[in-house]
């Protein structure tokens, strides 16, 4: 079996800046704009104190002249303080919002593109919460935020530099007092932080994952009367999200400690402060600048103990997107869609043969599905497979589709192992027909669009006419205009196979692969469906997995799995290995 790469629960929250580094690199230059400009702000906020400590001097030394030039600095430096301020903010924000829209779309292509293994490895909701939820986390964060805390930060740092030139001695009694509680408060809370956060974000998208199972087996579970039990199970989940949730809101209270600091740091230094002035060993200006610079250094490290929570919340959420991104790129990526000059899949035939050699797969480590099969599928072959349930029919569908990579072996194409094929060469080439087709909101025309090329309406009139389905389509409420409802809800289960496979042609596929697709529908629309495949064009390579022996018997091929190894076929030449 492959290894395949799952998400972690709690994912490693450390070297998060670079490792999202290659997402940030496309907007360095509007990042370090901003980040300029908000440092110019923090600069100016800071540069009030010394100028107020510049006029008490002057106002004590009855200096005027002094006194006029600090007032009237003060007030050029409030206009550009102001100024800065607006501008950093509109630019940090834009800045970060890219960046936020990078990661979404990254997210969204990243799932769009992944294995099929992968996606059906991890509940739906759980993908959903991480390519959706924390996204948004991280654009509330950049919109609400970001700018103060790249404020608080850069003001906290020029403050620290403003008091080292005034006295080292008073910033050390600050410091003594200030920084070690300081410090253990921080500890306290970092100690329990990303559990406590990273268990809130995973308690709470095991319960999207459950709302969303429930909205797809609400039917099941109605007519199972197993809506208690299932509610039961939601229950219990929400109760364990909202324990979460508490809990992370305890260790967010731990960091409100940092303000009785900053009151004991505060009287500490006005005794010091007053008792050096008296001495003849400091101005009262320069004790003023401390009090306001104490002032600014308290004030950044209130906003950041309160922003602790609001920053821990995102490198949780980063932290989980980032891992969602690094699993879904794990797989090596295909060539580019054009393919590159002599390269694989440049020059790839429109038709050829396709075949699977010596294939294995598992969804386990403890056993295979399927067992070293060989099997060839002649361009313009109709085959029909069938077996028992759990033979390996589905799994097999889906290897030659190239929606599963096998463990060892290969599947080709002309002589090309499907892996090595561009994307888009392979799905205009390869196309399969599962057993549930899925529809989006929008007419039957809307439906069959849903192809490469996106076909227009007399495209598709003339498919369907070529597939002897005119009549059919005609008998619907509105034809072609017809609204299907949500998730094709306005059709029955036949009907919608019939448009899977009017989509699948439309496609013009060099194999088309249908699997189970008579399956659950009654005689009449699988009679209907039947023909349409008769009509499919002589050169089309057909498989179709089925357990209905009417669809079968229309075959002149046939092969038979059973668990997961070739066992027979009724016409034709199969090499069955293993």
């Amino acid at each position: 079996m492959a290894e395949q790469p799952l998400l972690d629960d709690e994912p490693d929250e450390r070297a998060l800046l670079r490792r999202a580094a290659p997402y940030l690199r496309p907007h360095r230059n509007r990042l370090v704009v901003a980040l300029t400009v908000g440092l110019a702000d923090s600069a100016a906020l800071v540069a009030v104190a010394p100028l107020i400590g510049l006029a008490t001097d002057a106002v004590l030394d009855g200096d005027r002249g002094g006194l006029g030039w600090a007032v009237a600095l003060l007030v050029v430096l409030a206009l550009a303080q102001l100024g800065f301020a607006r501008a950093g903010e509109l630019l940090l924000a834009r800045a970060g919002e890219q960046v936020v829209r990078t990661l979404r779309e990254q997210a969204v292509e990243n799932l769009a593109t992944a294995p099929l293994r992968f996606l059906e490895t991890h509940r739906t909701g759980e993908l959903l919460r991480r390519a959706t939820g924390e996204v948004a986390a991280l654009a509330a964060f950049v919109r609400l935020h970001l700018r103060n805390l790249v404020s608080a930060g850069a003001t906290l740092a020029f403050t620290l530099v403003v008091m080292v030139g005034y006295s080292w001695l008073l910033l050390l009694v600050q410091l003594a007092v200030f920084v070690p509680l300081t410090l253990l408060v921080t500890r306290w809370f970092q100690r329990d932080a990303p559990s406590a956060f990273g268990g809130k974000a995973n308690a709470e998208a095991a319960v999207a994952a459950t709302f969303t199972e429930t909205l797809t087996a609400r039917e099941a579970l109605q007519t199972s009367r197993g809506l208690p039990g299932w509610t039961r199970r939601f229950d219990a989940e929400n109760r364990f999200a909202v324990g979460a949730a508490r809990r992370a809101l305890r260790v967010e209270n731990r960091i409100d400690l940092v303000s009785l600091v900053e009151g004991f740091a505060l009287v500490v230094l006005l005794l010091v402060g007053g008792w050096l002035v008296t001495r003849d060993s400091l101005s009262v200006g320069t004790v003023v600048v401390f009090i306001l610079a104490g002032r600014n250094l308290f004030d950044s490290f209130a906003d950041l103990s309160q922003l602790v929570g609001e920053v821990q919340t995102a490198r949780t959420g980063l932290a989980r997107l980032l891992d969602l991104l690094a699993a879904t790129d794990a797989e090596p990526v295909r060539a580019p869609a054009g393919g590159v000059a002599g390269g694989p899949g440049a020059g790839l035939p429109a038709h050829g043969d396709l075949r699977c050699t010596e294939i294995e797969y598992a969804y386990r480590a403890d056993g295979r599905v399927l067992h070293a099969m060989t099997l060839d599928f002649p361009v313009g072959s109709r085959t029909g497979v069938v077996g028992e349930t759990g033979s390996g029919k589905t799994t097999l569908s889906k290897l030659l589709c190239g929606l599963y990579r096998p463990d060892a072996g290969a599947v080709t194409f002309a002589g090309t192992d499907l892996r090595e094929i561009p994307e888009t060469e392979l799905r205009r080439r390869i196309v399969l027909v599962p057993q549930e087709v899925r529809m989006v909101s929008g007419t039957i025309a809307d439906n069959l669009a849903l192809v490469q090329g996106a076909p227009d309406r007399p495209r598709i009139e003339r498919t369907v006419d070529q597939l002897g389905l005119a009549d059919w389509i005609a008998d619907l409420p509105g034809g072609l205009d017809a609204e299907v409802g949500q998730r094709g809800g306005n059709l029955s289960a036949g009907e919608r196979q019939i448009l899977g496979l009017v989509r699948a042609v439309l496609a013009d596929p060099a194999v088309l692969v249908l699997d189970e697709a008579t399956a659950d529908i009654d005689p009449v629309t699988a009679a209907r469906l039947e023909h349409a495949l008769d009509e499919l064009r002589a050169d089309c390579t057909l498989v179709v997995i089925a357990h209905r022996p009417a669809t079968i018997a229309r075959m002149p091929r046939v092969v038979r799995l059973d668990r997961g190894r070739l066992v027979d076929e009724a016409a034709g030449s199969v090499h069955v290995a293993g």
